[in-house]
C-alpha cells in the first residue's frame, strides 16, 4: 500500500473500532437503566433503543472494523498470521461478531414487545440479565482488544518466523 493508502486505511481502522468500543458503551448504558428502572416507559425506551443501536451501529462498526482490520494487516508489514496479537484479535473479533448476532435476536424481541407496549418490568428478566451480562462482557474483550492494538506485544507466530 502506499502511504496515503496506508494511512487512510488505519485511520479507517481505529474510527470503526474505536465506535464499536463506544457504542457498546452507550449500549451497557441503556442495559443498565433498562434492567434497574421501575418506569416501565423508560424500560421500554432503552430497549428500544438497544435495538437500534446494535443493528444500525454496534453491527456495521464491528463488521467494519474486522474488514479494515483485515486489508490494514494484508496491506502493511505485520502481515495477517505474522504475529500472534494479530491472530488473538481476529480470534476475538470474529466470534464476537457471532455472538453478537445471535444477542441480536434477543434484544430485537424485548424491543418489538415493547414498541406495542406490552413490555412489563418483569418480563423476560433473564434475558435481559444476560443481555447486561454480554454486554459487559464484550466491553472488556474490546478494551483487550484495544489494548493490544496499542501495546502490539512481541511473538512471531510460526507462519511469521518462516516468512521472516
Amino acid at each position: 500500500m502506499s502511504p496515503r493508502v496506508r494511512r487512510s486505511a488505519l485511520t479507517i481502522h481505529v474510527v470503526t473500532s474505536v465506535g464499536w468500543l463506544g457504542a457498546v458503551s452507550a449500549f451497557l448504558v441503556l442495559a443498565i437503566i433498562g434492567l434497574a428502572t421501575s418506569d416501565v416507559s423508560m424500560a421500554r425506551a432503552m430497549y428500544i433503543a438497544m435495538d437500534a443501536i446494535g443493528w444500525w451501529a454496534i453491527l456495521p462498526l464491528a463488521l467494519g472494523s474486522l474488514v479494515s482490520g483485515v486489508v490494514q494487516s494484508l496491506g502493511t508489514s505485520w502481515g495477517l498470521f505474522r504475529y500472534y496479537w494479530i491472530v488473538v484479535k481476529i480470534a476475538l473479533t470474529v466470534p464476537s461478531i457471532a455472538v453478537l448476532l445471535v444477542h441480536l435476536q434477543p434484544i430485537s424481541h424485548i424491543a418489538e414487545m415493547a414498541h406495542h407496549g406490552s413490555l412489563m418490568p418483569g418480563e423476560f428478566r433473564g434475558d435481559r440479565v444476560q443481555i447486561l451480562v454480554a454486554t459487559g462482557a464484550a466491553l472488556v474483550v474490546l478494551i483487550s482488544m484495544t489494548a493490544l492494538s496499542s501495546i502490539k506485544p512481541r511473538g512471531m507466530t510460526s507462519f511469521g518466523r518462516r516468512q521472516a
